[in-house]
């Protein structure tokens, strides 16, 4: 059973970490979709989803929606949260650089850096073009990355995320160690170490990560290599008025790709 599975109860300790609202990202989703593509947006991909949260939020609303995440603990998490406040959603354990729907949706989004574990040229294409093969005419897809100024091959700052909830306590520190980078690459090979307090317990848990650290014009280069889709825009935040620039205020590298006309 699902509580007694080690990789679910990990996937619980991310959820306490993470668990936000996302509701002024949501609104922004539907925003952005009605002002590049003209009319409402209808069915929606959460991809390398997690815990789900867009997802949930969506089939809250009544909106077709789908979540994906390679890992089928986290999926089953996923699952069991949505079913608890009766969110709608399909869920898909399945990887995202080579997956096919049941039916195509309008606005896919990849959120929170989840993009970045592609680390070749290679994975990334095939990524865009499994993307467009899912969605409908004229759809969108957006990443949401890690601003440049905090985040690439010459800069990367430690941080650090914490919650709690339900008598566990938990926080996932980010590169405290400063990572290796392979320049040729544009991949660093960071360190990072998850603690938890479970009703007494203590846990420490410590991984590596290997993230593509990409810049705008890679992502205009790769997507234009695919063949499938192009780069119509660019966001600091999840706010139609804040551009993608240097300012303080544009916190996010947020880019928003049209699937190509046939």
């Amino acid at each position: 059973m699902a509580e007694h599975n080690n990789l679910y109860q990990r996937a619980i300790y991310y959820d306490v970490i993470f668990d936000r609202d996302v509701s002024r990202e949501v609104e922004f989703l539907k925003a952005v979709y009605r002002q590049i593509v003209g009319r409402e947006l209808q069915s929606v991909l959460d991809l390398a989803c997690g815990p789900g949260y867009h997802a949930r939020a969506f089939g809250k609303q009544g909106y077709r929606s789908v979540g994906l995440d390679l890992r089928p603990e986290m999926i089953e998490f996923a699952k069991d949260r949505a079913d608890e406040v009766g969110a709608v959603v399909d869920w898909v354990a399945a990887d995202m650089t080579n997956f096919r729907l049941d039916e195509p949706v309008d606005f896919a989004f990849c959120m929170f850096d989840s993009m970045d574990c592609l680390t070749a040229n290679e994975q990334i294409i095939n990524h865009f073009r499994a993307m467009s093969d899912n969605l409908t005419p004229h759809g969108l897809y957006l990443v949401d990355l890690n601003h440049p100024a905090t985040c690439s091959i010459t800069v990367y700052d430690p941080f650090c995320y914490a919650g709690q909830r339900d008598g566990i306590s938990a926080e996932i520190r980010w590169a405290d160690t400063p990572p290796t980078i392979d320049m040729v690459a544009g991949v660093a090979h960071t360190m990072l170490e998850m603690r938890v307090k479970d009703h007494g317990k203590e846990l420490v848990i410590t991984d590596q990560a290997q993230e593509r650290l990409l810049t705008p014009p890679e992502l205009q280069l790769l997507a234009d290599l695919s063949g499938t889709l192009e780069v119509v825009g660019w966001y600091g935040d999840f706010d139609l008025s804040q551009p993608f620039s240097s300012s303080p205020a544009s916190r996010r590298m947020i880019v928003i790709f049209q699937k190509r006309s046939q």
